[in-house]
């Protein structure tokens, strides 16, 4: 086992509604090896899922910290809900727990929007990452701290729509990069007007197909740096959540995180 932060070699994976991608970063979040891709299994349950990563990982080389991005709603390791990938198989799964057994090293895991953003704010003011792919991904982040997970992909947006439903990939191969982008335009301007962000960070497979004039305050990037962030959740572990009672009864500059991950 790793003495100090130096020694982890962190396998970071970014599980998505269509790509499983994976690195080995140091703690500073440095590519240790190229960035590489397998296809999620269609409909996937956990050993589905731990096959496929290990597909992936059949050529990596050794490491002692797994840090993933799930696509889904996830608490102290156990999946609570899986939209993207398979509604119906993941109930109250402790993935964590899987892939510790498995992997024999500790494991973190996190919302995959909410590893992603991790590893491209800036850790000033109020931060929001969106990542548009198979649905809508979301995190949402306050001088660098990760607030509290909201699936806003299941929200209602419209006439019998959700955010999932609205920009999804179907949407963009059904209809088309013209009113894809009409709808994405749409969102970006609900979120900007209830949530009053500093900045927005736009990430996931289909961001590449956006031609909007953006905001200065919003910026695309890539999963290559979003995978990045599996490094923080080792790094800068108290940095991951903030309690609801932190966030509704003090400040930003009051803040002061008191749970670890």
């Amino acid at each position: 086992m790793p003495k100090n932060l130096s020694e982890y070699k962190i396998l970071s994976i970014d599980i998505g509604g269509t790509y499983i991608k994976g690195t080995i970063l140091n703690i500073e979040g440095e590519m240790q090896i190229g960035y590489q891709t397998v296809e999620t299994p269609l409909m996937p349950g956990p050993q589905k899922l731990l096959a496929a990563i290990k597909t992936l990982i059949v050529d990596f080389p050794s490491f002692n910290r797994v840090s993933i991005g799930f696509p889904g709603f996830v608490k102290e390791g156990i999946v609570y809900t899986a939209p993207s990938i398979a509604p119906t198989k993941w109930k109250n799964i402790n993935l964590k727990q899987i892939l510790q057994d498995d992997f024999n090293c500790l494991v973190k895991i996190v919302n995959d929007a909410d590893m992603q953003g991790l590893g491209v704010i800036t850790g000033e003011g109020f931060e929001i990452l969106i990542t548009l792919g198979t649905g809508l991904g979301s995190a949402m982040y306050l001088n660098g701290n990760l607030l509290p997970h909201l699936e806003l992909s299941q929200h209602p947006i419209g006439k019998g729509f959700i955010y999932d439903n609205y920009i999804g990939k179907k949407v963009f191969e059904d209809l088309g990069k013209i009113v894809w982008n009409q709808r994405v335009e749409e969102v970006l301007s609900v979120l900007k007007n209830v949530f009053n962000y500093d900045h927005l960070y736009i990430g996931g497979g289909n961001s590449r197909f956006i031609t909007l004039n953006l905001d200065d305050n919003i910026t695309l990037v890539s999963n290559e740096d979003g995978i990045k962030g599996g490094a923080v959740l080792w790094k800068r572990p108290n940095n991951i959540e903030i309690s609801k009672e932190t966030i509704f009864t003090k400040s930003p500059a009051e803040v002061e995180i008191n749970n670890g991950f």
